[in-house]
């Protein structure tokens, strides 16, 4: 077997290649086969070829057997769904390697190929071709023979057996100009090489006419034609519908040029022009005061509008181009009115311009409206930009319009990215309701107005508080067409009173904890006092020089000890005072975040795996430095105390519970025995595990945190299970 030239192919081949001996092991495979079509990217050579496969069809399995049954195997395309129920094609080829001496079967070459982008393309283009009603033909010119796709002969209303011939195929259309225009059309590609793209009407084979699109292209070798291929597209009910349109727009021109106020013709030829009474009084003078000429009309045209209308008027009795333009005319009494003006420039069976037909209307009134308009708009912009409050433009379906600079502050977005928006996008999900209730209310004409106080989210994920006043706007017809609201930015005294509420309440659970508090100083540093007045007393009656060595060194741990305890009861007092004056609203997301950040190089080195599964709208009321400290003494300490038996593993998840939020975390470390330490869980300088570095000071100053901020914390375990903790804090 020439083992080496196989392996030279599977080290170099860019295709997913392996060799596998009879009993299926590996013995090679190329870079392509691990990167596509393995489990895990590691070495699996002397592996079952199936316990490192990705999962195959059944007829892959079934193949690999014929190949041990010295049977060469391709199958170019193989269709199965996999377990997550995701479609797959593969296609393969088997091939039985051989000794070269002894003609024994020593393994199978087995080469794999996932071809499901190309086989869904394939699909996509038969769905849109049948969607689109878009079929393919091809004229092969050297046998002279027709082949239609199957939307095509549907197009055709014929059967899927129907077989057609060129004369056929140009026979489905129309008799006359249709017929005689696709004929001349592959005529003059078979001679000229030149393709089509045109619209004509076929007769289906059950008599029914169509509008079809018809394209085509030739391709040509050694300079001769060989083949005709396009496509045919069902344009039916698309082009009866442009038919009609062109049909209404020429009889809507015609009436908006000809059928308004004043009317007039300008006779070419003879340069007479006629106008009706309508005109004579638009422009202000007596028939009798009229000559019947351009220049009449010339010389009433205002000055500075003279140019511009003279050079459109040359241009539709030339016909280049009909005349529409605005202009102002300035009447006997000096008056300027502004004339909207139209004409149709006529032509003789030669395309000589002969006649100008228009008209003209007074649109003085809704000039000086537009200017009111434009003046009213003005003023309006002018408030809306520069209001100290925020203020915005609101669609019927919540997108946001306009909004001004104070409102951008409020929210912290950017214009861009606040009118990519629905105000529902970013309104908390509690206010949702009440904000459709009043928008449908308002909409609907049960109220011109309404006032609500809701919760926005800011940029940063924090609560923006607002009194909320809306004014529906209404169109020409009565009919609401957009919304002003105003937006009174109240997030600061909105948590001025929570901070209010949270201080009556902690400030109780402070008190009570104060006497706990003065037992702890007390016991603690009387313990401390006994033992260092014991070992002076040892001290002065020891007359031994080696003994009163040792008694000072323990007076000096003893001090160390005493020193050590004075910080950590500096801590709890800490904790205790002035928690309540830095209250702030918190995302509990973004602050495991942060955590997960700090503690990320002891995550990875332990191989833990952190879940975190906690709303983007869940705030508690906290202090910034405490929420922090307790996150990361909870997360440490399940790092600290994890199972040495499996990897460590960390849930946080988190629901509302009345006015708290809930956080927990859970792990599946060592776990606590709560029957043995239950009661003294969270004292001060309780240890539950022998490790070097527990000091018993984390859980009971976490405690001291939550409490001091109105909260509550619990805990459940079970040894070499895992310990669940449970924190309650005031929802923001």
């Amino acid at each position: 077997m020439k083992t080496i030239a196989i392996d030279f192919l599977l080290e170099k081949a860019p295709i997913a290649i392996a060799m596998v001996d009879t009993k299926l092991n590996y013995i090679n495979y190329s870079n392509q086969w691990r990167k596509e079509f393995t489990l895990n990217k590691s070495d699996f050579n002397g592996k079952n070829l199936f316990d490192a496969l990705i999962e195959t069809p059944d007829q892959f399995k079934k193949d690999i057997e014929q190949g041990l049954n010295d049977k060469e195997i391709e199958n170019l395309g193989q269709k199965y769904i996999l377990s997550s129920g995701k479609i797959q094609w593969l296609k393969w080829k088997i091939l039985p390697v051989k000794d070269e001496l002894t003609k024994k079967l020593e393994g199978l070459l087995i080469f794999l190929e996932n071809i499901t982008k190309d086989k869904k393309e394939i699909e996509l283009l038969h769905k849109a071709e049948s969607v689109a009603r878009i079929g393919c033909w091809e004229v092969d010119l050297v046998n002279n023979t027709l082949f239609w796709t199957k939307t095509t002969k549907d197009i055709h209303e014929v059967d899927e057996g129907f077989i057609p011939d060129l004369a056929q195929g140009i026979n489905f259309y129309k008799e006359g100009a249709h017929r005689d225009k696709i004929t001349e059309l592959v005529n003059r590609a078979i001679e000229e090489g030149k393709p089509w793209d045109t619209e004509l009407i076929i007769i289906t084979a059950t008599g029914k006419e169509l509008w079809v699109r018809a394209k085509g292209e030739v391709e040509s070798a050694n300079g001769q034609p060989i083949r005709i291929v396009g496509t045919f597209q069902d344009i039916d009910q698309t082009k009866k519908i442009q038919l009609a349109h062109e049909e209404i727009t020429e009889r809507l021109k015609i009436t908006t040029q000809t059928a308004q106020i004043g009317l007039w013709d300008f006779n070419l030829e003879t340069n007479e022009l006629v106008w009706d009474d309508a005109m004579f009084q638009i422009f202000g003078i007596e028939e009798n005061e009229f000559s019947g000429t351009f220049e009449d009309w010339e010389s009433s045209i205002h000055p500075e509008d003279r140019e511009k209308a003279l050079e459109a008027s040359n241009k539709s009795i030339t016909g280049d181009k009909d005349f529409d333009e605005e202009f102002r005319i300035v009447l006997k009494d000096g008056s300027v009115k502004h004339i909207r003006g139209t004409s149709k420039t006529i032509k003789d069976y030669n395309g000589k311009p002969i006649k100008l037909t228009g008209a003209n209307w007074d649109i003085t009134d809704l000039r000086s409206t537009e200017l009111k308009l434009i003046r009213s708009t003005e003023s309006f912009m002018e408030t809306f930009d520069h209001a100290s409050i925020g203020m915005a433009l609101v669609s019927p379906d919540f997108k946001w319009l306009k909004v001004n600079k104070s409102l951008l502050n409020s929210l912290g977005y950017t214009e861009k990215e606040l009118l990519g928006m629905k105000t529902l996008d970013i309104t908390h999900p509690d206010d949702i309701l009440a904000s459709e209730t009043f928008h449908s209310g308002a909409y609907d004409g049960l109220n011109d107005t309404y006032q609500l106080e809701k919760r926005y989210f800011h940029k940063d994920g924090h609560l923006v508080h607002v009194i909320l006043g809306v004014t529906v706007v209404k169109d020409m017809n009565g009919n609401p067409s957009h919304t002003i609201a105003q937006f009174l930015d109240i997030t600061d005294r909105i948590e001025s009173e929570k901070r209010l509420q949270t201080l009556v309440e902690v400030t109780k659970s402070q008190n009570d904890s104060l006497m706990n508090f003065a037992h702890i100083v007390s016991h603690n540093l009387r313990s401390h006092s006994t033992n260092m007045t014991m070992l002076t007393k040892f001290l002065s009656q020891e007359e031994d020089e080696n003994e009163r060595k040792n008694l000072h060194k323990m007076i000096s741990n003893a001090a160390e000890s005493l020193a050590e305890t004075i910080t950590h009861l500096n801590d709890v007092v800490q904790v205790k005072t002035g928690a309540l004056e830095n209250l702030k609203s918190l995302s509990v997301l973004n602050t495991i975040h942060q955590i997960k950040k700090s503690i990320g190089g002891l995550l990875e080195e332990q191989n833990a795996i952190l879940n975190i599964n906690i709303p983007k709208t869940h705030f508690v009321n906290a202090v910034p430095a405490y929420l922090e400290s307790i996150f990361l003494n909870i997360l440490t300490n399940a790092l600290k105390y994890r199972s040495k038996e499996r990897t460590p593993v960390l849930d946080i998840s988190s629901k509302i519970k009345g006015d708290y939020v809930k956080i927990t975390f859970s792990d599946n470390g060592q776990g606590i025995d709560l029957k043995r330490h239950g009661d003294k869980i969270f004292g001060m300088y309780k240890t539950f595990h022998k490790h070097k570095d527990a000091k018993g000071i984390g859980l009971f100053i976490t405690k001291n945190q939550i409490e001091a901020m109105g909260g509550k914390i619990n805990l459940e375990s079970t040894v070499d299970v895992g310990t669940t903790i449970f924190i309650e804090l005031k929802k923001a």
